[in-house]
């Protein structure tokens, strides 16, 4: 049948499943909304209030369900606006379709209104980018575009269509969605016996676990692994939720701000495995200190990830979930009881600890969330001091529960991504844990949460200032705290989240925790909860640049 490029591309999306997008309307686009408009009852559009909220949302969504996220911008400031969403979801390998119009194509490379290269301002933060100048072009790309996103190492792929591809009719033909390949039985027996036998030789394994595990549905075969392997468990800020937090066997995060356990345990190793992890610097500090004593052997469906930052002594390509499965098979149970009692005595010596002197302290407010849903809310955050508190205190027990920016950093990520996550999964409560800093960058989508009735309860660790670089600022840099210091802006959140239609609570001590966060549930609307924390409040333990995972500051 005849239809016009943006009817094609609606064709396509529903051909992909996809009843959600994110985005913001302009005038290279507006072919495509119309389209949109068209199909409403089939496609739900949720507008942003900036086209950066829309990447995170897609973003979030992807995170929390599984399912490429989508998001859709105009020509130039548009499309740039997304750059730092689709950079963060492709440090954290996050499947995206991001959709942006551009200028007519005879008006390409012509400094016309609102033109940029897309594709070439998003090439290194991409997976792949395309440029569709052709309506006769749109299925095919788009198509490829949700395979791309989704197979192996899932991330961010940008389809940037010309105005005049967007209007122009050609034959549409219907085509089922053709889900990636996985890598089952592409991973060679004679890697999974060598690797078995390092396992079986071990006396005092450490499983090191990445984000991988959760991208790959692996949660289950990572806790058979681990009970097999009979060891500790520590994972990456990526890999939260991937294993409970409930178990004897979990240690903490690992790394600058992990537990004491988990880097003592990777430091005294003789065989550290690591499974869907990128030996990320925050995790590893020192290279030449990290797990000193012990082999490694690394899982990882990317190979360009083996060898990167440390070099391993076995690798193993493949889906963690299938390469775990065909171990699981592989391996009998082994006894480390020596080994496992150690660390052990770690943990039980060497808590997460915070003074409990009748003040507010994130980490009781944490602590009360976590208690209050069991840790199988969804936990979202922005990035700073309350990013690492929520990766020390939330205590996720389920994958996709645990939404952060990890490779990136991107402060102002957390609201949006917890709109996108409450969207796709409202079946959940949705936390936004914040800091003042992040939400002036964000809270323009409390608007958004309030329109859609996305209800993400956003909890602001509120200490006046830019509270990680006041730390380093502190510990390095004599306390000379440049430009840290935001007591002189005292802005009333919330005024600014009762301007937006959404619920405000004010905590000032521990006694009235529990009864906002309660009433916040109960709610089931956008809220905002300002605690008013102290600025000195530091996030212990650290590890010093440079320095190795056992030479932690304490306190």
């Amino acid at each position: 049948m005849q239809l016009s490029g943006s009817e094609i591309l609606i064709q396509c999306l529903k051909e992909q499943s996809v009843d959600k997008v994110f985005g913001y309307p302009g005038g290279a686009v507006l072919y495509i909304y119309d389209a949109l408009y068209r199909h409403r009852d089939e496609i739900t559009h949720y507008l942003t209030s900036h086209e950066q909220g829309a990447a995170h949302m897609a973003d979030g969504y992807a995170r929390a369900t599984g399912r490429t996220g989508v998001c859709i911008a105009t020509s130039g400031p548009g499309a740039t606006n997304l750059v730092t969403g689709i950079a963060t979801a492709y440090m954290d390998s996050v499947p995206m379709v991001a959709i942006t119009g551009n200028v007519s194509s005879i008006w390409l490379g012509k400094d016309s209104f609102q033109e940029v290269d897309t594709v070439g301002i998003t090439m290194p933060i991409t997976k792949h980018g395309f440029l569709v100048k052709d309506a006769r072009d749109i299925a095919a790309t788009v198509r490829r575009a949700f395979h791309i996103a989704a197979e192996g190492r899932p991330g961010p792929v940008v389809v940037d269509i010309t105005k005049d591809a967007t209007a122009k009719a050609c034959e549409y033909e219907y085509e089922p969605q053709q889900r990636p390949a996985r890598l089952k039985g592409n991973v060679p027996a004679e890697r999974i016996e060598k690797a078995a036998d390092m396992i079986r030789a071990a006396q005092r394994p450490v499983i090191y676990a990445g984000g991988g595990v959760i991208l790959s549905g692996a949660s289950e075969e990572l806790k058979e692994f681990a009970e097999l392997a009979d060891c500790p468990v520590c994972l990456s800020t990526m890999a939260l939720g991937g294993f409970p937090a409930s178990s004897p066997r979990y240690t903490g995060m690992v790394g600058m701000h992990g537990t004491k356990a988990s880097n003592i345990a990777v430091t005294e190793c003789d065989l550290l495995i690591a499974i869907g992890a990128r030996f990320s610097d925050r995790v590893v500090s020192n290279v030449k200190r990290f797990a000193p004593n012990a082999k490694i052997l690394h899982i990882d469906i990317d190979p360009s990830e083996i060898n990167k930052n440390v070099v391993v002594n076995l690798d193993v390509v493949g889906d963690v979930k299938d390469v775990l499965s065909i171990l699981n098979r592989a391996l009998e149970p082994a006894s480390h009881g020596a080994w496992n009692a150690r660390i052990a005595e770690i943990k039980e010596k060497n808590p997460l600890k915070y003074a409990r002197d009748g003040k507010l302290r994130p980490q009781y407010i944490l602590e009360r969330i976590a208690a209050l849903t069991r840790g199988k809310a969804i936990y979202a955050t922005d990035v700073g001091q309350h990013q690492m508190w929520a990766c020390q205190y939330l205590a996720p027990e389920e994958p996709r529960t645990f939404i952060t920016s990890g490779g990136l950093g991107t402060m102002g990520y957390g609201l949006g991504a917890a709109i996108g996550a409450a969207i796709g999964r409202p079946d959940k409560l949705v936390f936004n844990i914040t800091g003042d800093g992040c939400f002036r960058m964000n809270n323009i989508e409390l608007a958004t949460a309030v329109e859609y009735n996305a209800p993400v309860i956003d909890v602001i660790m509120n200490n006046h200032v830019l509270g990680m670089v006041r730390q380093w600022q502190t510990f390095f840099y004599d306390s000379r705290f440049s430009q840290t210091d935001l007591s002189g802006k005292r802005t009333d959140f919330l005024k600014i989240a009762d301007a937006y239609g959404a619920a405000a609570f004010n905590v000032t001590e521990p006694g009235q925790v529990d009864e906002v966060i309660l009433k916040a549930i109960s709610l089931r609307r956008p809220t905002v909860i300002n605690c008013e924390i102290c600025e000195d409040e530091k996030v212990f333990p650290m590890v010093e640049q440079n320095a190795g995972i056992d030479e932690q500051i304490m306190e």
